[in-house]
């Protein structure tokens, strides 16, 4: 039986599937990856990304943060590929139980799941430093120099920067759903990114799914390994063929 054999099957005879994204979901809608070969970590800046992108940086040099983050952060007008379209179509047969993504770009939304736990946040999701009020990513975009609100406050984007720590009560939940679930479908991450990859550590199931275009750390506990574009995998697999 092919590993594309045994992953329908798995899919046809579970109602219990939780899945974990990283960037490889992402990158196959045009939106960049940060450690790819070609990815933005690779890219000629003034500073590193992951400087740019961190609280520090944020804080005493907001307008080249923001120069960056509407350059490269903001890809408004990328559309959900094969993979979110699965997911989102699994969840509405009642298969899926929730996605729990590290990507900000709000695709699986976009796609149509309604149970998204964003482990570092959403690029769709502005707030007010000094009175709250919320702004979207066009606002954002087409704003000029440092980004503020009508009561004269900076907006900061409402995703988890370098030294910021991630959300509890998204953690909480997410930990929840994994240990909850049958089958846990790791997809389009090479697990390197913590502490997100180590909440796979509270998986108790017998079917853990890894799905990359290259090895990760985890494959040798993994119960199915398929190497591979993920988007091009989930469009071939069907549970009801």
């Amino acid at each position: 039986m092919s590993v594309l054999e045994q992953f329908r099957k798995i899919m046809a005879e579970s109602d219990n599937v939780v899945f974990f994204g990283g960037a490889g979901v992402s990158t196959e809608s045009g939106i960049p990856d940060f450690r790819s070969v070609d990815g933005l970590y690779n890219q000629k800046y003034d500073y590193p990304p992951e400087t740019i992108l961190s609280h520090t940086f944020y804080r005493s040099h907001t307008e080249e943060f923001y120069r960056f983050y509407r350059d490269k952060m903001l890809c408004l007008m990328a559309q959900p590929n094969a993979a979110h379209k699965k997911l989102a179509k699994w969840e509405q047969e009642g298969k899926l139980k929730a996605v729990i993504t590290q990507n900000i770009d709000g695709l699986h939304q976009a796609a149509g799941s309604k149970k998204v736990l964003e482990l570092h946040g959403s690029v769709h999701r502005n707030y007010c430093e000094k009175c709250h009020k919320f702004y979207d990513a066009e606002y954002i975009l087409h704003s000029q120099s440092v980004p503020k609100c009508q009561c004269g406050g900076p907006v900061k984007p409402d995703v988890v920067l370098y030294e910021e720590g991630l959300d509890n009560q998204t953690i909480s939940e997410a930990v929840a759903c994994i240990s909850a679930a049958d089958v846990l479908i790791i997809g389009g991450t090479s697990l390197a990114v913590y502490p997100a990859a180590g909440l796979i550590d509270y998986y108790r199931g017998n079917k853990l799914i890894l799905i990359n275009k290259t090895a990760t750390p985890r494959d040798s506990v993994a119960d199915l390994v398929i190497q591979g574009s993920i988007g091009e995998i989930f469009s071939q697999v069907d549970e009801t063929e």
